[in-house]
């Protein structure tokens, strides 16, 4: 029996693949796209508002840049380092690094490995420190309770499979600046690159209530060296009063002008396509989340650079048909991740086969009950109090306003 895409008609077929004139995004993408009378999608038209805004700011973030190197190397005196930065070997902290050292400042370079290192990005991060002469600290996960928890999100069927990777780099950014009294950190995230990505196509990467329940359910081991950024550590880090600095969001940043400049600097070389230097990653965005989820996480990264004017639209288009992998290629890192991760091709295949489930069907961040879990018997109690209270409140309205 034919699947009801491969029945449709060719005009069906063409109204469904068709979508936004200005960026990359097509009704098969998101389903519940809109469209303005010129042919330009919603999320074309928040970003542009919102990169409107960032470009009409430059003199005021130029104020904010050069306050914050002042505070930065003022709470940085008679210390070892100024801040602590995220190094993973790709084009926005690799840049964020050499920037952050132009403007005078001594950063504790951290990088989480997560056991999917392309031996590029090895080479590209040793390249870099040693070029800037910065130091270095490398926290090496726990392979065996790594690979356990990504095996957890396969299993739950949620489409942030990366969550695991993102949260632990967060945890591990800063349980560094703890544990070398830094108070600040400097993140790669930025709009001029990251900026446009459709609603669904992620989750919440901070949410370690939802990474603990997804994990109790489907996990096996301990996460004992698991580096959580729990309530506990949450409170911890305000308590010393650590904050995140979002540099490159201050300066007018072009990955073109990026990718040239650290490639004459310390000889980067690129990957290919963005969040190429993680194996895992790589196979993630270019067969995973296509493959079950119908997402094309390339057509957001390109997308943002046309809305931005590093490409246009016909650039984008060139780029994206290009093919990450080969045919062969594609095989060897197939065989190479599921053999990593313990899957068998059968094992796997069930898995990619299982309908998609959101996120919020498990545990989220937010609720006195997940947060403190021996609440949980009172949960229902609660909530049919709270309904009780919110019926009486509104017939006490409705009794005043007849009146």
């Amino acid at each position: 029996m034919m699947s009801a895409i491969e029945s449709e008609t060719p005009a069906a077929r063409q109204s469904r693949e068709s979508g936004c004139r200005a960026c990359l995004i097509t009704f098969s993408d998101v389903p519940g796209l809109q469209l303005d009378g010129n042919g330009v999608c919603d999320i074309c038209n928040s970003f542009q508002s919102r990169w409107l805004e960032h470009c009409q700011r430059k003199n005021e973030r130029q104020q904010v840049l050069e306050a914050s190197i002042d505070r930065l190397k003022k709470a940085g005196s008679g210390r070892t380092y100024d801040c602590v930065i995220g190094i993973s070997g790709g084009v926005d902290s690799s840049y964020l690094a050499w920037k952050i050292v132009q403007l005078g400042l001594r950063p504790l370079a951290v990088h989480f490995d997560n056991g999917w290192n392309s031996e590029l990005a090895v080479k590209n991060i040793e390249s870099l420190t040693n070029a800037l002469g910065i130091d270095l600290h490398t926290h090496v996960v726990d392979w065996p309770q790594f690979r356990d928890l990504q095996k957890a999100y396969f299993r739950a069927s949620v489409i942030d499979i990366e969550v695991p990777t993102d949260h632990g780099i967060y945890g591990t950014l800063y349980k560094a600046a703890i544990d070398n009294n830094v108070t600040f950190i400097l993140g790669g995230n930025n709009i001029a690159t990251e900026g446009f990505m459709p609603p669904g196509w992620h989750f919440q990467k901070l949410d370690h209530i939802n990474l603990r329940d997804i994990h109790r359910r489907f996990g096996t081991n301990e996460l004992t060296s698991y580096p959580l950024f729990d309530r506990h550590m949450k409170k911890k880090t305000r308590a010393a009063g650590v904050e995140m600095l979002e540099i490159l969001d201050l300066i007018d940043y072009s990955r073109d002008e990026a990718v040239s400049t650290i490639t004459k600097e310390f000889g980067w070389r690129d990957y290919g396509t963005k969040h190429g230097e993680s194996t895992f990653t790589k196979f993630y965005q270019e067969y995973v989340l296509p493959k079950k989820f119908g997402v094309r996480k390339r057509k957001a990264h390109l997308s943002t650079l046309i809305n931005t004017g590093e490409l246009t639209r016909e650039e984008a288009v060139r780029l994206f048909a290009s093919e990450v992998y080969s045919e062969s290629g594609l095989a060897r890192e197939k065989d190479y991740v599921l053999k990593k991760l313990g899957y068998t091709e059968a094992e796997f295949d069930q898995i990619m086969r299982t309908p998609p489930v959101d996120h919020r069907s498990f545990e989220t961040e937010g609720s006195l009950f997940y947060e403190y879990r021996f609440l949980l018997p009172f949960r229902s109690m609660w909530e049919r109090t709270r309904t009780i209270l919110g019926l009486t409140a509104r017939r006490r309205s409705a009794y005043f306003e007849h009146r």
